[in-house]
């Protein structure tokens, strides 16, 4: 299984452990629509390597995560019932990876390596 171009993983700051099991969806923005790429949901070290696909084209996109999947599987509520990372992919020969720090009441996001 090849690396996607855009991958992703979650750490749950509550916990200190990767967030299992927690859908993402990709899209693209195309004019003033969106329109979903792939859906694929993090393994046991809270990450998504390969299931979004294996190129990407210049533009806008967006990763969705489902934190309140997340949580309500764990019994919790948080705040935020989903977060959406908009993002913009220039060179296409490039590796994109999204990280997300996660907890109950916040998040936070970088461009990783």
């Amino acid at each position: 299984m090849s690396k996607s171009p855009i991958t992703t993983h979650i750490l749950d700051l509550g916990s200190g452990k990767p967030a299992a099991g927690v859908r993402i969806t990709l899209e693209q923005q195309q004019g003033d629509s969106w329109v979903t790429l792939a859906s694929a949901e993090t393994d046991a070290d809270g990450r998504v390597l390969s299931g979004f696909g294996s190129e990407a084209v210049a533009g806008v996109y967006r990763l969705t995560f489902d934190t309140d999947g997340y949580y309500a599987a764990q019994g919790l509520r948080c705040f935020y019932p989903q977060v959406t990372i908009a993002f913009r992919l220039d060179d296409v020969q490039a590796h994109y990876h999204v990280p997300l720090l996660l907890n109950q009441w916040g998040y936070s996001t970088y461009r990783g390596s």
